[in-house]
This record gives C-alpha cells, structure tokens and sequence, in this order.
C-alpha cells in the first residue's frame, strides 16, 4: 500500500478529508498522493505535508494507480470525459460522487478499468465515516484497496449499487437524523436543570458511547438496553414514555422517507 499512487481529483472539502486520512494512516505517503483542484492556492496548506498539487487531472492521472473523483455530482461528466485520455485499463477508478452510477461513469470512461463507488458521509472531517462501496466488476485486491483507503476515515461496508440510494438515507442522512436526537436530547437536559453547553456535551458523549458499545462489543442494541434497565426503574420508563410518544416510529418513516426521496433523485440523474 505505501507504494500506491494515489490522485484525487476535486480536492475540497470531501477530498482533502480523504488526503488527510490517509496521510495520517501511516499507510500512505503524501509524496504519492497527487491532489487537484481548479483553485490550487486552495491547496497550499496541503503541500507541507509532503502532498503533490496539480491543476491538472490529465497528468495527476497518467501519474496515479487510483483515481479518487471527489468532484460534485454536476462536473462529473466533464471530468470524466476530460481524463478519458489519460485512462489505463489497469487504473482503479473510485467515485465519490452521489447518485452517479458505475454504468453512467463507465459509458464516459469508455475502457474497462475497474470502477468502484463510495460514500463516505460528513464525519469523514473526524475519521468517523461509515463508507459504503459498491462495484459491478472488480477484483479482490481493487475492493481491499479500496476499503483500506476508506477505513482511514471510520469504517467501511461493501454493499449492493442498487442499495446506494438507501445507504444514503441511513448513512448520510442518518448523521443528521442523529444529531436531531442529540439536540433533543440536550433540550430535555437544559429543562432537568443543565446548562446549554453542559446539556449537549453530555447528550453527544452519551450517544458517542452508546455507539462505541455497539461497535466494539457487536451486540444487539436491545441487548445493551437490557443492562441498563431495572425493575421499576426511571430508563424504563423513559423509554416507554418515548414509545408512547412515537420515537422509533418516527425515526424508521424518516429514513423511509429519505430513502424513497434519494431513490427519486437517483433516477433524475440517470435521465
């Protein structure tokens, strides 16, 4: 791994989250990873830690193992037909960008590189992503490859590409379903008697370790609600107050929505 060279294409936020992860990983170097963007001044802060920087992705390509494209889902096209050129069938292509399927990308490549897509959601900033990846056709080093560059920013999971529009409801929007909670649950603090700022670092640790739990022990999360409620005790009925008033109900039609919603934004972007 540390002799892979690495390009990613459109370095903004999402990109130099991914730059930074790996740089950091121990496993790759900076001096191998190439990175682009239009406005290279952008940039400069990332060349201290040894990164390439180019304003060119013809030549970040010919120069790269694997291409990162890390551009918005609306400059896509004219990057990928901009590369085309440059592009090697042995080149592993991942795609960062929402809702455009490997199909889509391989028809503009136009050669039989391996094609991966990812996505990472906004905790990719802390390390914290959850990443899905799909593939169509690749080979089990394309797919390690992949993952060992995702699992430098949280963790990763490799799913079906026909389950990427409900990954982005439980993934990525998901961070904001959680957050919502977090802030609820801070409101309930203040009215206990916490300050704001006390109220939302302990909602915020509590959940953080709520999902450290779950992570690290792969329980079941009712398993780990079982420890925490007695007899007669003030969890349980928090929670069946919570029931009552409809939270995993609301929680389960929200993802539901958001899922049915990117499926509809999905096939805009096909047409």
């Amino acid at each position: 791994m540390d002799k892979l060279k690495i390009s990613i294409l459109g370095s903004g936020n999402l990109g130099t989250s991914i730059a930074n992860g790996l740089y950091e990983s121990g496993i790759f170097k900076p001096e191998n990873i190439t990175l682009t963007r239009r406005k290279l001044q952008k940039l400069e802060h990332m060349r201290d830690k040894g990164f390439i920087l180019t304003d060119d992705n013809i030549e970040a390509v010919k120069a790269a193992d694997v291409i990162i494209v890390a551009v918005e889902p609306q400059h896509i096209n004219k990057v990928l037909v901009e590369i085309k050129s440059g592009m090697r069938e042995e080149h592993l292509l991942i795609s960062v960008a929402t809702g455009v399927k490997i199909a889509q990308i391989s028809e503009q490549i136009g050669n039989s590189c391996t094609i991966i897509r990812a996505m990472p959601n906004t905790a990719v900033a802390v390390k914290e992503s959850m990443t899905c990846i799909c593939y169509n056709k690749a080979d089990e080093k394309s797919v390690e490859i992949a993952e060992n560059i995702f699992n430098t920013v949280g963790k990763t999971l490799v799913i079906e590409e026909e389950l990427m529009s409900s990954s982005t409801a439980l993934a990525a929007c998901g961070t904001a379903f959680f957050l919502r909670a977090i802030r609820a649950a801070s409101q309930g603090g203040i009215e206990i008697g916490f300050p704001s700022k006390e109220a939302i670092k302990m909602a915020a640790q509590t959940a953080k370790g709520a999902a450290t739990l779950l992570l690290t022990s792969e329980n079941h999360p009712e398993f780990e609600v079982d420890r925490v409620t007695t007899p007669l005790g003030c969890t349980i009925a928090g929670l069946n107050r919570m029931e009552h008033e409809g939270f995993s109900s609301a929680l389960i039609k929200g993802i539901t929505t958001s899922a049915e919603k990117a499926r509809n934004l999905y096939k805009k972007n096909e047409k």
